[in-house]
């Protein structure tokens, strides 16, 4: 995939991966439309990236989301690659974490992601191309201590990316699930604790992880050939995300069942 020209979309943009991400996909030609709550910060990214809409919103707000995909795709006609990067972290034991974390981190992970996806799919299976990347984690691969709530969102939502590739295999839209492992980003300073505050301190092996500019590169690079899942990791995370990496040849096998008219059945109650 050449980004040149296409319209790239990406939420939580103001700061870390997702504005990695956009002033990479700008270099490379790509007309960036930013998203996130802070306009401020995405005012800051979007100097760095040449012809840009800025949309800030909410995911939790339906109609907030649902007015700015409206004007997303009339900016230039449509939205080429979408971001699924909005999100929140955890810090905290499952034993002392209230429930409403868990209900707030699942909305704004998962569910406001799928309705991101939700608004977009239509529009790209009419224009018969796009591609959807969804940002889970190597959280995402191996259930990790202290991340219950931000684990099971993050498998949760490569299934759902896997699911719709699956779904969406012959209809010229790629989906692409991308788990990074430690990226040096605020995200740990940002994470929820068990009260819901936010935990407001770094820690050693985020500060130490890899520079965001470098997870974002590797990320479009790892589009632009058409990998369908891509691990950003080193070290021990690495490795982990490796032996849980789902085979190639999966992906291939459940995308041939799509096309031998699998859901076809389904919807025949077969």
């Amino acid at each position: 995939m050449n980004y040149s020209g296409k319209v790239v979309w990406i939420t939580g943009a103001s700061s870390g991966i997702g504005a990695a991400l956009a002033r990479d996909a700008a270099s490379r030609g790509a007309d960036i439309v930013l998203s996130g709550r802070d306009e401020t910060r995405l005012d800051e990214v979007a100097a760095d990236c040449g012809e840009t809409l800025i949309l800030p919103f909410d995911v939790r707000d339906d109609a907030a989301l649902a007015d700015a995909t409206a004007k997303a795709i009339a900016w230039k006609g449509g939205v080429d690659v979408a971001f699924a990067n909005a999100g929140v972290s955890q810090r905290s034991r499952a034993l002392k974490t209230d429930m409403q974390v868990y209900r707030d981190i699942i909305d704004i992970d998962l569910t406001s992601q799928i309705a991101f996806s939700q608004g977009l799919i239509g529009h790209m299976v009419e224009r018969g191309s796009g591609s959807l990347a969804f940002i889970s984690s190597i959280a995402g691969k191996v259930g990790v201590p202290m991340r219950t709530a931000y684990s099971a969102v993050k498998f949760g939502l490569a299934g759902y990316g896997d699911a719709l590739r699956a779904e969406l295999s012959q209809t010229g839209v790629k989906v692409h699930v991308i788990y990074p492992g430690s990226v040096a980003t605020d995200v740990a300073r940002n994470a929820l604790v068990a009260d819901g505050s936010k935990r407001g301190r770094s820690d050693k092996v985020i500060d130490e992880g890899i520079p965001a500019t470098d997870a974002a590169k590797a990320m479009l690079d790892g589009m632009a050939t058409g990998e369908r899942e891509i691990i950003v990791a080193q070290g021990m995370e690495a490795g982990m995300g490796e032996m849980r990496r789902t085979p190639e040849a999966l992906l291939d096998q459940v995308a041939a069942m799509v096309a031998a008219g699998y859901m076809e059945r389904m919807e025949e109650g077969e």
